[in-house]
């Protein structure tokens, strides 16, 4: 039976979901591509895929804000990954559960990797299918798609879009059935138009979680065709280097890009023996943030020209302005460092949000910060962080020069694809840390 659809309130936007099966496991479905729930119900194979998943998990569906039934977008420049983490967390929220098996096949495995990278406490095993971290080849990526036929891919897309020819790269094994064509057809052109996949796919393309990989401390499973024409096996070769606890199976048969069809059987009882012997996620110290430092430019000799009271009243505005954007961007104020903050956010594209409305803010009271910002590894210790990533956002702030945003490379490559962007600041050897390191300032919009 299909079951019913409910909703969850992100902000003022809603977030379409449905629930089925009764599990002792919650799986949730990381939203790829475009969906539509009423549409693949009505698939048999996708119908039978799920219901089986349904008797040995709670299996969660969501469709991501600008698919399906969930409202668009609002007006924001977060990437997209970043975004669509989190409508997983809020509606994993909305149906109570605490922490879940992720699956993410496709142009999804960013996410998922983002998302169990940044919420360990909400996974407590992640799947992979068919997925890279990184689709576009580049210097020290050889197996990603060289960048001129991943243009040409975007655009064979957004050409075939609706017409059922779609099916011949997608799921090859049931190209043949003119039923299953029509079906395919109908399915894409209801859940969007060729002009918003062209640009969807031209932001998945440039879409890289490799910074993220050596943080998933989760179980995790990596499934993948091995005549895979759209992702070479190589990816998840990659990934399963990558991701310390992990486990790879090669897929024999067709070179499907979902599992539902012909690779069923070899999907569903890895799948299914994965989901019974997850463990619960372990209490973690550590876990992937992004770390911001801010330091007042010239504070010591503006305390001087205004004296300790006229100063103290300043800093208290740059403290309230402090704590009210914090909460508008989700992020988390660590403490204050005398003349600046450290705060940490779930994702890079929130600490950008948060640098540039503060700095724009702190400017209506003459206040000029230098900031810096990276994506790692911290270690929780009480209401405190450390760690190598804490060092580095510090050294990042230390090098910015007056009034800009500087982030690090690792930062720059996990918001690329959004609206944010980056000015080349060279290469910086950073007090303390070994290397070399390429920075980046946040360009004014």
């Amino acid at each position: 039976m299909q079951p019913s659809t409910g909703y969850a309130l992100l902000g003022d936007q809603r977030l379409a979901y449905q629930v089925l099966g009764d599990g002792p496991v919650d799986l949730v479905i990381a939203p790829s591509w475009f969906s539509s729930f009423d549409l693949e119900w009505e698939e048999p194979l996708i119908r039978r895929f799920l219901e089986r998943l349904g008797r040995h998990a709670r299996v969660i569906r969501l469709d991501r804000r600008g698919s399906g039934a969930s409202d668009p977008f609002g007006p924001n420049s977060l990437p997209v990954w970043e975004a669509f983490a989190e409508d997983i967390r809020c509606v994993m929220d909305a149906v109570s559960s605490e922490n879940a098996i992720l699956y993410a096949d496709g142009d999804a495995g960013p996410l998922g990797l983002l998302f169990a990278a940044t919420h360990p406490e909400r996974v407590r095993g992640l799947v992979l299918f068919n997925t890279s971290a990184r689709f576009l080849a580049d210097a020290d990526y050889e197996i990603g798609i060289p960048a001129e036929l991943a243009d040409h891919y975007a655009q064979m897309i957004s050409e075939d879009w609706g017409t059922g020819e779609e099916i011949a790269m997608y799921a090859p094994s049931r190209a043949e059935d003119p039923e299953f064509r029509r079906w395919i057809g109908r399915f894409m052109r209801a859940v969007t138009t060729p002009s918003s996949v062209k640009r969807y796919m031209e932001g998945v393309i440039v879409s890289d979680a490799r910074g993220v990989l050596e943080s998933i401390e989760v179980p995790t499973l990596i499934l993948h065709p091995i005549a895979s024409e759209v992702i070479s096996i190589d990816h998840s070769r990659y990934l399963a280097d990558h991701i310390a606890d992990s486990s790879l199976v090669e897929l024999t048969g067709p070179p499907d890009a979902f599992p539902m069809f012909a690779l069923v059987d070899q999907v569903l009882p890895a799948m299914e023996s994965f989901i019974s012997g997850s463990p619960s996620p372990a209490p973690t110290e550590r876990t992937l943030a992004t770390v911001l430092f801010t330091d007042i430019v010239e504070s010591t000799m503006r305390a001087g020209q205004l004296g300790d009271q006229k100063w103290r009243r300043l800093l208290d505005q740059h403290d309230e302005a402090v704590r009210r954007d914090i909460v508008l961007y989700s992020g988390e104020l660590i403490k204050n460092t005398g003349d600046g903050i450290l705060a940490t956010f779930d994702g890079p594209g929130r600490a950008v949000q948060f640098a540039t409305g503060l700095k724009d803010d702190l400017a209506e009271i003459s206040l000029t910060i230098r900031t810096g910002i990276h994506t790692g590894e911290v270690e929780r210790r009480q209401s405190d962080i450390g760690g190598m990533a804490v060092h580095l956002g510090a050294r990042i702030m230390a090098a910015a020069e007056p009034g800009e945003i500087w982030v690090s490379r690792t930062v720059r490559d996990l918001v690329i694809g959004s609206p944010l962007r980056f000015v080349d600041r060279g290469v910086h050897a950073l007090k303390g840390i070994e290397g070399e390191w390429q920075l980046y300032a946040v360009a004014a919009t």
